[in-house]
């Protein structure tokens, strides 16, 4: 391995709205990970939720953690048993390792694994810096035709991914997906992927839906704050022209669950990805006598092979969910633009690598 620079800048999370930019030692690969010269970060609404409160239900940022978890990198060292990469690929960084050991692991579920490793959640480092080390097979390496920022975006299109797989959309679902962020816009591309002949799709903020439009939403639909539920759920039905198959609430607000139970048709699926209050008040008995099964999506398992080929087949464009780039040292800068949201931010990237043109 080449000598190595020692600049390795990275952003460091202290506590409610302290991050910091700091000098670190670069990491060393063990036999099984890869050395990373790091690219492209993405920021992520968790991201931002720990930046501003400090924790996100049970995960409390009790010291110094490196924020971070949507990338993609370069190699530039590998281990002694790392055989499918080498220096100078290009990869994509699926940011959560499981232990590889419990059943959920051995059953192929390590998304549910109880000692998972997951980049920016505490007490774990994220990889928001120049150099960074992961465990070299959840690296994924990226073809010639898929470009860096692509390959950072692929972490939340494989939550979009892993929720179509729950809710089993196929040719011909109807779909219907409640907030128009950043993972209800990577939900509806998943969706159209997928077969879906019909996407319908919600917000309180107009322009969130002129994105989802020009993405490909069938419909849109504006919902404001004091809507009643039953008000809602017929403008859906009227727009659709039918229930819909599968529901996805992307937002966690208790309002848009409800929604998504009491909407979708007897028999259909609703699909919970947002994360909101630890307890709800929620139409139960609807669901059970309609046989509408409700499923939780946690994160992602499996799922970054199947949004890669989505992207290099170009099955699924990512590129218009990049509204905002900045270098590595104007990363508060970033986190502030993310947070408010102002030029109507979806996706901020961090361009990690001070040699690389923006």
């Amino acid at each position: 391995m080449a000598p190595l620079p020692t600049d390795n800048l990275t952003a460091v999370l202290y506590g409610i709205n302290d991050l910091r930019l700091e000098q670190r030692p670069i990491p060393k690969p063990n036999d099984d990970q890869v050395l990373l010269q790091m690219e492209v970060v993405g920021i992520c609404g968790s991201d931002v939720h720990y930046l501003v409160h400090g924790r996100i239900g049970p995960f409390v940022v009790e010291k110094p953690m490196v924020i971070g978890h949507e990338a993609s990198g370069t190699v530039v060292g590998v281990g002694k048993n790392v055989k499918h990469l080498k220096p100078g690929d290009r990869v994509a960084i699926e940011p959560g390792e499981g232990c590889r050991k419990c059943n959920y692991c051995k059953e192929g579920r390590y998304n549910l694994c109880l000692e998972m490793s997951f980049c920016a959640t505490p007490p774990v480092d994220g990889n928001l810096s120049r150099y960074y080390v992961h465990a070299a097979d959840f690296c994924f390496k990226l073809p010639d035709n898929v470009s860096l920022e692509e390959g950072a975006l692929l972490e939340p299109l494989s939550v979009g991914v892993h929720a179509c797989k729950r809710g089993g959309v196929t040719t011909g679902s109807v779909v219907l997906v409640l907030g128009a962020g950043p993972i209800g816009l990577v939900t509806l591309l998943s969706a159209k992927a997928f077969g879906a002949s019909k996407v319908i799709i919600t917000d309180i903020v107009e322009n969130r839906l002129e994105t989802a439009k020009k993405l490909g939403a069938d419909h849109t639909l504006l919902i404001q704050p004091n809507d009643k539920e039953e008000v809602i759920i017929k403008r859906i039905i009227d727009a659709l022209g039918c229930e819909p198959t599968v529901s996805m609430d992307c937002s966690g607000a208790e309002t848009s669950v409800r929604v998504a139970i009491q909407a979708t048709r007897s028999g259909g699926v609703a699909v919970l990805i947002g994360m909101g209050k630890s307890e709800m008040t929620l139409p139960l008995a609807s669901a059970l006598i309609r046989e509408v099964d409700i499923r939780g999506v946690f994160r992602y398992v499996n799922d970054y092979p199947t949004a890669l080929d989505l992207v290099a087949t170009g099955k699924v464009n990512v590129k218009p969910l990049i509204t905002h780039n900045y270098k590595m040292e104007d990363t508060l800068k970033a986190f502030d633009t993310s947070r408010t949201g102002a030029g109507n931010a979806i996706k901020v990237l961090i361009h990690a690598n001070p040699n690389r043109k923006l």
